[in-house]
């Protein structure tokens, strides 16, 4: 079998950030010299330490599961640590062993699954797998350690979860099931083939930790985000994209097409996200038991730190009733590549924005274009709603509806 091995070059700018909570304001200087101080083969966390983004290479134990239809197989494989346990088209995995393993995932089903407890990462091969599973995720990975997803040059593989998830347990305790696909640990796409996700009820990609598209991989990955389903993307600890293609597409009310609790930093690759929803009125309680309401409208990338571009091409179109291009809690910084966030909707219940931070917008380099045909373009609340720009560009526009700057 062909050896696969990727590397993903990652930026640590906004690990720093996110270590100074108290600290919403910086200097050009400061946040250009973060900006480029990255090294190879790490990723950041909200705690500002570095992550490592480490290597699978595929080996000869590989074990290979097929489905077909409503069973499932396993061929014959030399580890006494790793047990698959098969019911019907439903595919359990339990791995002690301490090494990475490798499987490699093939067939079609339409209502079969991938549920995985490991003790240490491991790689998964999806060679044109067509995995449904009609009451919950299509691939559960309960393990925390990485999880590297390969999608090898020339496939075309689809996951998909239904329209209502049942109730799951290992014992009795309740197994989490926030997506199609869904990781407790890290997920890091790589290879050059497709992956179409569709998320019907759920998340589509979820990850309580953080995910990675590999610096190296040609990787096409398509998430669909169904009007009874959530956000394309939740995760919790950043989302980095070094290489690849990314198409969203989210047509839940109050649905984000990335919702990410960290940052998310980009560096090379095509991201595009669409958002088709409205915004939703949802009644809360807060902390004193008290009934409040809060309105949620879509975003295409709602982040809770910083945003940072430094390279490749996002373009992201809202078309809801109060939709957002980007909804930052904290910083935008861009010194490279191409930003395109266009807002179409209506203002009702919520006011639509192109891109919108509570403190600033840096731009010192690429193309950034902002329009919003019934609202702001930009909302920065530090910076009197427009972004803060270094150098000379070679075009600016500051309106109201539209903000066009390009170096």
């Amino acid at each position: 079998m062909k050896k696969l091995a990727y590397t993903a070059v990652a930026l640590a700018v906004m690990g720093h950030f996110a270590a100074c909570e108290n600290d919403d304001q910086y200097t050009l200087e400061q946040i250009q010299a973060l900006a480029s101080s990255g090294s190879s083969g790490q990723a950041s966390n909200t705690t500002g330490d570095s992550v490592e983004v480490d290597n699978i290479v595929t080996g000869s134990d590989t074990i290979h599961i097929q489905w077909s239809d409503n069973t499932a197989t396993v061929a014959a494989y030399d580890n006494d640590k790793v047990t698959v346990s098969i019911s019907g088209a439903d595919v359990t995995v339990n791995s002690s062993d301490t090494s990475a393993v490798v499987y490699s995932l093939s067939g079609s089903s339409t209502d079969g699954q991938l549920l995985i407890y490991s003790l240490h990462k491991l790689e998964l091969i999806l060679n044109d797998l067509n995995l449904t599973n009609q009451d919950g995720p299509a691939i559960n990975n309960q393990c925390g350690k990485s999880l590297f997803i390969t999608c090898p040059e020339g496939t075309v593989s689809t996951l998909t979860d239904g329209t209502t998830y049942a109730d799951a347990y290992n014992g009795t305790e309740a197994i989490d099931q926030k997506g199609t696909l869904f990781s407790e640990g890290q997920i890091i796409f790589q290879g050059d083939g497709t992956l179409n996700v569709n998320g019907n009820a759920k998340n589509a990609i979820a990850s309580d930790d953080y995910i990675v598209l590999n610096s190296d991989a040609g990787i096409t990955l398509n998430v669909i985000t169904a009007a009874t389903g959530s956000n394309g993307v939740k995760v919790n600890d950043g989302m980095f994209v070094y290489g690849g293609t990314l198409n969203i597409d989210v047509a839940a009310d109050g649905a984000k097409g990335i919702k990410c609790d960290s940052t998310f930093n980009m560096s090379a690759g095509n991201v595009r996200i669409t958002t088709s929803g409205n915004s939703i009125i949802e009644e809360l309680t807060d902390d004193n038991g008290t009934a409040v309401k809060d309105t949620s409208s879509c975003a295409c990338i709602k982040v809770d730190y910083q945003l940072t571009l430094t390279g490749g091409t996002l373009t992201m179109t809202s078309t809801g009733e109060g939709g957002k291009g980007i909804n930052a809690d904290r910083d935008i910084v861009m010194t490279g590549g191409t930003l395109t966030a266009t807002c179409t909707g209506e203002k009702d219940i919520s006011n639509p924005k192109a891109v919108k931070t509570d403190t600033y917008i840096y731009l010192s380099g690429g193309s950034f274009t902002a329009q919003s045909t019934n609202g702001r373009a930009t909302d920065c609340a530090a910076s009197d709603r427009y972004p803060t720009i270094t150098g000379t560009p070679a075009t600016k526009t500051l309106g109201k509806h539209k903000v066009e700057v390009g170096f």
